[in-house]
């Protein structure tokens, strides 16, 4: 296209910057990465959708555009946490369960069964991919499995066998980025491992071994935008490790810190800036901490509040301002959850459908 727009004329690229306080003028979109000179208040127009957009967050590389022409189809970076439902999948009640429940993050109340796994298990990695379409569940018992589940999160319904992990494994940590889910470490059919797998969220296939975690453990799994991170775990003993391994480059973890305690079996939550353990086991007890540590900086983590009962073997999931916990030893059914914004104690909001341990979590 080339042509005038108002006072300014086209120079054949497609955009047309219009004139002080105006818009830019372009056929696409804009993206996450088109940062704006002018930053917060730049305007644009999509001359093939007439879409307008204004720049609410001008970070570079992340950038918000909101719409303000239909209200909806913003252009914002990805985000690891959910907005609607958290979701509990499988474990061990009165015997292994298939049962996929969903509970609301909006409104606090009671889990519904919303469909089955492919087989009854227990102790897939956790928590569990969530592409934002789709929930995953990869490995597990029982037997030792490496099976990758999937389920919709758009309508409910009965999971698929999407793929195999490298190995099979239990107890696993879980990850993701936009792309691809992440199983790192878990109990394999002899000895704990420290393989780091991925699998794609566009097409069903097997995982691939792209790196090690530094031990091989039995963890518990969370997401920044641009990392994964494994925490705590089960080797010979328990562990205070925190690993992060990269999401944009193949590679092995590294250690960045240290958990409060030498602790295994919590519940892996993340917000947007910092990983939360909740629960799980230590020497000889079962505790109630909630700790998190910073996505920013390598640093140990910190004690800021208390779940509202001492739980272990439970399954983690996020939203985008709380943490929860569902599901624990010995077998419960109460849903808890806490703030990402202060630190402080978690509420006990609803209850899953059945009481179970080694249950996993996933979001949308």
């Amino acid at each position: 296209m080339s042509g005038i727009v108002g006072d300014n004329i086209d120079d054949g690229s497609g955009v047309v910057k219009a004139s002080a306080g105006g818009a830019t003028v372009s056929s696409s979109d804009p993206a996450i990465d088109t940062n704006p000179a002018d930053g917060v208040g730049t305007q644009w127009a999509n001359s093939t959708s007439g879409e307008y957009f204004v720049c609410t967050d001008a970070t570079a590389g992340s950038n918000v555009w909101t719409n303000v022409g239909d209200g909806t189809g913003n252009i914002v970076p990805w985000a690891y946490q959910g907005a609607s439902y958290g979701y509990t999948c499988g474990g061990y009640g009165s015997g292994v369960t298939n049962v996929i429940d969903k509970f609301s993050f909006t409104s606090d109340g009671d889990a519904t069964d919303v469909g089955n796994l492919t087989t009854s298990r227990r102790s897939s990695g956790n928590p569990g991919g969530s592409s934002g379409t789709y929930g995953y569940g990869a490995g597990g018992a029982d037997s030792t499995q490496d099976t990758i589940d999937k389920f919709s999160t758009t309508s409910d319904g009965d999971a698929t066998d999407v793929g195999n992990l490298t190995a099979a494994r239990s107890g696993g940590s879980g990850s993701n980025s936009e792309t691809y889910g992440y199983t790192t470490g878990g109990w394999g059919t002899s000895s704990h491992e420290n393989i780091i797998d991925k699998y794609s969220f566009s097409s069903d296939s097997d995982a691939t071994d792209v790196g090690d975690s530094s031990d091989a453990r039995a963890g518990r799994g969370h997401s920044s935008s641009t990392y994964g991170y494994e925490s705590g775990g089960w080797t010979s003993a328990r562990s205070n490790i925190i690993d992060k391994y990269s999401f944009s480059s193949d590679g092995d973890a590294t250690d960045v810190g240290d958990l409060t305690q030498l602790v295994n079996e919590t519940a892996g939550c993340s917000s947007a800036t910092y990983g939360y353990g909740a629960g799980g086991e230590i020497i000889g007890s079962v505790v109630n901490v909630i700790e998190k540590f910073s996505f920013s900086s390598d640093a140990d983590a910190t004690d800021v509040g208390n779940l509202t009962e001492a739980k272990r073997s439970c399954a983690g999931q996020s939203s985008s301002t709380f943490g929860y916990r569902s599901a624990g030893y010995s077998n419960v059914d109460t849903i808890d959850k806490f703030s990402f914004t202060s630190d402080s104690d978690a509420t006990d909001v609803g209850n899953i459908t059945e009481s179970k341990h080694y249950a996993w979590g996933n979001h949308v």
